[in-house]
């Protein structure tokens, strides 16, 4: 699981300068209040805030680059820059911009397609070791949730049990390796897939997250919940029987002893210490001999 030397561990920062990664399970309200798109343009920077928004997930990239840009110029961006990378090729002349930013934003589409296009590349690597150092915040929605981790959901089906066949695997950008997302979670119905990856990853945190809702990934070890639905934290961690590797692809998997919360706005879950922390605790609660702040 989670080890101590994580990137999210170590001091938390002050309110004005306080980097995170925002994983955003789609769908976020773009219209009336924007709540999750707020606290990613306040986290990087406000009106100070240099954002770079990488569309290449999408079918149509300069339609919902735009549409990002527009709306983080209305909050008050100092500057925004939609990085309309569609080759591989074409990376490296936006690398120098993300070493001035202080908010990337990776959109929705096709997460094959986003990780193809930009794993180990020299602007990923640039992006993760700004977030690591707490120069960055980072944001992803949807399809730019799903490549957070080091194993990526490619895709699968709904609603059946878990089972091998029901989930494809493919590699992610590795933002936080240690979890496996789901997104649009309980609105597409993705709990038997979220699980037959954990299966198949058990050393891994399952995160399942329903739309318009947004788990904040602290720097000081703790996963935020903000938004209308739910977070899901499947956790591995004590299982005592997987049947994985034992069974054909369409067989039900077993998996005995397996951890799982349900947590909603203003809840906690302790990255470090595999537990939840519920709103009335977060603000006094202590925390491996540290306050967490609220």
């Amino acid at each position: 699981m989670l080890k101590s030397d994580s990137q999210f561990s170590g001091t938390q920062m002050s309110p004005s300068t306080k980097s995170a990664i925002l994983v955003i399970g789609g769908g976020e309200d773009k219209v009336d209040r924007r709540n999750i798109l707020h606290e990613f343009f306040h986290r990087a920077g406000a009106s100070d805030a240099s954002i770079a928004i990488i569309p290449s997930a999408s079918r149509e990239p300069t339609v919902v680059g735009d549409r990002y840009r527009g709306i983080f110029e209305d909050m008050g961006a100092k500057q925004v820059k939609v990085l309309d990378i569609r080759e591989r090729s074409e990376e490296p002349q936006f690398t120098e911009y993300i070493g001035e930013c202080s908010g990337v934003f990776l959109t929705g589409g096709d997460q094959v397609r986003l990780g193809e296009l930009l794993a180990d590349t020299p602007l990923i690597e640039r992006v993760r070791r700004r977030v690591q150092l707490g120069e960055m915040t980072l944001a992803g929605t949807s399809a730019g949730a799903a490549v957070m981790g080091h194993h990526m959901i490619a895709g699968g089906s709904s609603g059946e049990f878990p089972n091998r066949s029901l989930v494809e695997m493919a590699m992610g950008l590795s933002m936080i390796p240690e979890v496996i997302v789901d997104q649009h979670f309980h609105n597409r119905n993705r709990l038997a897939r979220l699980i037959s990856a954990i299966a198949m990853h058990p050393d891994r945190l399952g995160v399942g997250i329903d739309e318009d809702t947004c788990a904040i990934f602290e720097r000081n070890g703790l996963l935020r919940v903000m938004g209308q639905g739910t977070v899901t934290i499947i956790d591995p961690q004590k299982i005592s029987s997987n049947n994985h590797s034992r069974v054909d692809g369409s067989a039900p998997l077993s998996l005995h002893n397996l951890g799982l919360e349900v947590l909603c706005h203003g809840d906690c879950y302790h990255l470090l210490e595999g537990r939840a922390i519920s709103p009335e605790y977060v603000q006094e609660s202590t925390v491996s001999g540290k306050r967490v702040e609220g």
